[in-house]
């Protein structure tokens, strides 16, 4: 179902009675009030589950609106709204999200910055103790960290026992 048509914020309709099984995509905004299970793209556009609405598919588009129910995972790049009478069951991956009151969701949600790198953090084991270690030696810390000390040599100073030193 691709349309050659360009873009004019046209909308595609599936009704009530209609049943799709397979991939579907398009070139235009979808609203779903019919049943669609296999795989729906529509990454430049926006999809709407209506209240009568069952989707059994991954999704990817721009925008995905839910008020009935979707079973799946929700990609998209924009935003997604989860309204009172929606059913959710699969992670959702998105920029911005809305869950009004009432709405089913369960899942995972990962929340993406729009069009900014990914900025990586690294996060460091910290001592057990609250007291700073120094330790010399790569491969003593590596026999420490495991909580044992099978008689390397490396010297332990707190902060305070250096400066006193």
């Amino acid at each position: 179902m691709e349309s050659t048509r360009p873009v004019t914020g046209e909308l595609a309709h599936i009704g009530k009675s209609v049943f799709i099984k397979g991939e579907l995509s398009g070139s235009e905004d979808l609203y779903v009030d019919g049943e669609v299970e296999g795989t729906i793209e529509l990454r430049g556009h926006s999809l709407t589950v209506g209240p009568n609405g069952r989707v059994r598919a991954h999704v990817h588009a721009r925008n995905v609106v839910v008020q009935g129910k979707v079973t799946g995972n929700i990609q998209a790049s924009e935003r997604v709204d989860l309204r009172a009478s929606a059913n959710v069951t699969g992670d959702i991956t998105t920029a911005r999200i809305s869950v009004e009151d009432g709405a089913f969701f369960k899942g995972g949600i990962e929340v993406q910055r729009e069009s900014k790198p990914e900025h990586k953090v690294e996060l460091k084991p910290e001592p057990r103790s609250e007291q700073k270690t120094e330790v010399k030696p790569a491969s003593a810390y590596a026999t420490t960290a495991a909580g044992s000390n099978t008689g390397s040599s490396f010297s332990s100073q707190t902060a305070g026992d250096h400066k006193k030193n």
